[in-house]
């Protein structure tokens, strides 16, 4: 007699358990091409340097505006504080982000006007020349520094919300700490870039002479050392380019700080263009951020040359 076929209920069941079961290995599969291609939603996060759980997370859009911002400020000479009131103004202001409308006339990251003398609607949507334009009115406020940040950035901005400010403290404060170099290794960005990135070693030297000036190559002298051979003719542009941009840091104090704070500074500056520059990875005083599965994190590389790799900062693009 030959056994009796399954009740439907139970079919059923193990359709359900079935169904779910590569439901289950689909979400298993998304989340670990995810965790190792770094295809997520493109984010950054900065976090504090001391141990405290404060962080920050922002878009990659936003770290550029306030690398440059960052950048700005410290080849000026400003100190950090004048960074942290930079920071904390663009992110009322405009949210971090270089946007072309306003109230009346104004404009761009912080919001200045052209009818106001703060230069021509083309030279204000210049990220460069508006932080520039900042600090060079931040300059002329006497004690700045020691100053609350909302009276300080209120002494340039004359907003009608001079409060306003005062809620963006502690996001710049980390931003600063981090963009100045204090506070090593705590900004990380994830996701892969766009399509549209534009990517290679001239990119990254162009962008580091907009944000720190043509000395910043001609003192450092930094060199491409090309990683590997293009593949292949059809390789593709951002395969072909995966070269380095090793910038030597200068040994000496800067005005921006230590030596060390200059090289963490720059290394964070490329993992904040790292979305926008098409960079892959970036290394420092034997410590490497990475974009794909590590790249919420500075991993310590163990290749012994600390020492050395405390001197330069390498920038690697493509991948």
């Amino acid at each position: 007699m030959s056994e009796p076929s399954p009740t439907p209920v139970r079919r059923g069941r193990l359709l359900r358990f079935g169904a779910a079961f590569v439901v289950l290995l689909a979400v298993a599969g998304y989340l670990v091409v995810q965790y190792l291609t770094g295809s997520a939603a493109p984010r950054c996060l900065v976090v504090s340097g001391k141990d405290d759980g404060a962080s920050y997370e922002f878009t990659p859009e936003q770290a550029v505006n306030a690398a440059t911002i960052a950048a700005v400020g410290t080849t000026r000479g400003m100190p950090e504080r004048a960074v942290t009131i930079a920071l904390a103004t663009a992110l009322q202001e405009s949210g971090l982000r270089n946007i072309e409308h306003g109230d009346r006339d104004s404009l761009g990251l912080f919001q200045q006007r052209p009818s106001q003398g703060w230069g021509t609607r083309k030279q204000i949507m210049d990220p460069t020349y508006a932080a520039g334009e900042f600090y060079e009115h931040l300059a002329k406020v006497p004690d700045y520094t020691s100053l609350p940040l909302t009276v300080a950035a209120q002494r340039v901005q004359r907003s009608g919300y001079p409060e306003a400010y005062a809620k963006h403290e502690p996001d710049a404060v980390l931003l600063a700490a981090a963009l100045t170099g204090r506070a090593a290794g705590t900004l990380t960005c994830q996701g892969r870039p766009a399509p549209t990135a534009t990517g290679g070693p001239d990119a990254v030297r162009a962008a580091l002479v907009r944000d720190f000036g043509r000395d910043m190559l001609q003192t450092a002298g930094a060199e491409v050392v090309p990683r590997r051979p293009s593949p292949s003719p059809t390789a593709t542009p951002q395969r072909a380019a995966d070269d380095a941009v090793t910038i030597p840091v200068p040994k000496r104090s800067t005005a921006s700080g230590t030596v060390r704070e200059r090289g963490w500074e720059l290394a964070h500056w490329a993992v904040a263009n790292s979305t926008a520059l098409h960079i892959s990875r970036v290394s420092f005083a034997g410590r490497e951020w990475s974009r794909g599965g590590f790249a919420g994190e500075w991993r310590t590389t163990g290749s012994g040359d600390g020492e050395a790799s405390a001197t330069e900062v390498r920038i690697v693009t493509g991948g």
